[in-house]
């Protein structure tokens, strides 16, 4: 299994100077994804996240939940608050881009720092909210309440069932002072929830000739078949949304045979569908704009794309038509610069998978 160690070490270097210049930056220059989690511990509980906090606490529906693609942590005027409070009857929450699990993971550090009962009060309203939405198969929809179409398969789309498991997980197991924070008439519930979770996954990974491969990114809420979501998302094997899971199903300290067949098994997989000798080209066209093409270079590191035809293996691309391509040069401009057709994120499972088979053959 070929490791591309020097462009990991890069990485890691980068973030570390990317981490430091974001900590430097004014608020206001911030992500909400930044500010939520990775602020300097002593910032939570400081006047200047109290203040955020507040519009934390206002943007939560009444469902529990929290709406996405919000810079929660902007200043609002007195008219963006009046809005804000008659938006909270709508039905817009949702775990899809981070959302709720991230407003939570705050409200968890608010507290801790402060002990302010209005955050263990909003946080309890979500977690009830995850565990309103499970489905009694163990998945969880990307909306809640439900809303009609590819919103209700079961969302593994930019982590957001991920996202949820790891939080009950961290509850479960008292990470970051976790429990402290959760009503004791919702703990069982969590425990229960994260197990359930993980026998969906489990249950929905796809299995070929009786050996488990991959994840789609959205499974039926109903057969658990892979499904589509958008018109360019059609049934796929994932090389995206997969890796997560992998990672989680690793993270698990006691695992059972079937999450070890089912690691095992996506391991194989990633392994045998690297893209080889490739890297992204950034160039101008013939209409004098901004473009992307992938062209071959023998220094590349691996990639995997972001779909696999669930028939022949095969990376496919796909336009708003939703008609498969087999090449990337065959969408339009639009689709073409606006989606993430590749990554390089099954890196990280290779670079922990010798550890976990360590830890396996300690287990056995």
């Amino acid at each position: 299994m070929k490791i591309n160690y020097f462009a990991l070490i890069l990485l890691f270097m980068a973030s570390g100077f990317s981490i430091k210049a974001e900590a430097q930056k004014p608020l206001n220059e911030l992500t909400w994804q930044y500010v939520a989690t990775r602020m300097p511990d002593n910032w939570y509980g400081s006047e200047e996240s109290k203040r955020v906090s507040k519009n934390v606490l206002l943007y939560q529906r009444n469902s529990g939940g929290w709406p996405k693609n919000i810079q929660i942590h902007s200043s609002l005027s007195d008219n963006d608050k009046k809005r804000v409070i008659e938006d909270k009857r709508l039905n817009d929450a949702t775990f899809d881009n981070g959302a709720t699990i991230r407003e939570m993971r705050f409200l968890a550090k608010m507290y801790n720092k402060t002990g302010n009962p209005e955050y263990k009060d909003s946080f309890n309203r979500g977690l009830k909210f995850i565990l309103d939405a499970q489905y009694a198969n163990g998945g969880w929809p990307q909306f809640w309440p439900l809303r009609k179409g590819y919103y209700s398969h079961i969302t593994f789309n930019d982590n957001a069932m991920v996202n949820i498991l790891r939080l009950l997980r961290d509850i479960s197991e008292n990470h970051g002072n976790l429990r402290i924070i959760v009503d004791n008439n919702l703990q069982e519930g969590v425990v229960k929830a994260y197990k359930k979770g993980i026998e969906c996954i489990l249950r929905t990974q796809i299995v070929i000739n009786g050996k488990p491969t991959v994840w789609c990114a959205q499974h039926d809420e109903h057969t658990l078949e892979p499904a589509a979501a958008r018109a360019y998302e059609l049934p796929s094997f994932s090389g995206a949304e997969s890796v997560d899971i992998v990672l989680l199903l690793m993270e698990i300290p006691d695992p059972s045979p079937d999450i070890i067949r089912a690691i095992e098994g996506a391991v194989d997989w990633f392994d045998r569908h690297r893209i080889k000798n490739v890297r992204w080209d950034y160039f101008i066209n013939a209409q004098g704009m901004k473009d992307r093409r992938i062209v071959s270079d023998p220094a590349a590191g691996d990639m995997w794309a972001r779909f696999y035809d669930l028939e022949t293996g095969e990376p496919f691309f796909c336009d708003r038509d939703g008609i498969k391509k087999k090449s990337l040069d065959e969408i339009g401009y639009e689709r073409r610069n606006g989606y993430s057709w590749y990554t390089d994120a099954p890196e990280e499972i290779f670079i922990k998978y010798p550890d976990w088979k360590k830890k396996i053959k300690i287990i056995k």
